[in-house]
C-alpha cells in the first residue's frame, strides 16, 4: 500500500501548504479508493485527502458500515493523523474497530478508529 499512496502524493494540489497528503480506503468488499488533499486560495475550499478518498468511494456507490481500513500518508518528519474534520467524517463511515493505518516514509502507525476520535457526534446525538 505503501507504493500506492507515494504515488498518489504526486497528484496532490497543496502550493499553500506544501504538504502533500494522500489516503486510501478500503472497503469491506476489497475495493480501493484513493483521495488527496486539494487546495484552494480561499482555504475553506480545500479538501482533504481523506474525505477526498472517501467521497470517492460513496460516488461510486458504498455506504456507511461498508469501509474496512483508511490509510494516509503525508510527507513529513512524522506521520500525520486526521484534522479533526476528517475524523468526524470518517467516524460517520467507518465502524469504531475498522483500522486506520498512518504512514511517513519512516514509520507506519496502526490503529482503530475509536482510538482517534473516542466520542464521535453521531446521528443518535440529534435526537
Amino acid at each position: 500500500m505503501k507504493e500506492q499512496l507515494e504515488k498518489l502524493l504526486n497528484n496532490s494540489y497543496s502550493p499553500y501548504s506544501n504538504y502533500p497528503v494522500a489516503a486510501i480506503v478500503v472497503t469491506k468488499d476489497g475495493k480501493y479508493f484513493g483521495g488527496v488533499n486539494v487546495e484552494n486560495a480561499s482555504y475553506g475550499g480545500t479538501i482533504c485527502a481523506e474525505r477526498n478518498a472517501i467521497t470517492s468511494a460513496i460516488t461510486a456507490g458504498y455506504k456507511k458500515g461498508d469501509f474496512q481500513e483508511l490509510y494516509v500518508m503525508a510527507k513529513g518528519e512524522k506521520p500525520a493523523f486526521p484534522c479533526f474534520l476528517c475524523r468526524q467524517t470518517i467516524s460517520e463511515f467507518f465502524d469504531s474497530d475498522s483500522s486506520l493505518i498512518i504512514l511517513n516514509e519512516e514509520e507506519e502507525l496502526h490503529y482503530f478508529m475509536s482510538d482517534i476520535l473516542p466520542h464521535p457526534f453521531t446521528s443518535e446525538d440529534l435526537k
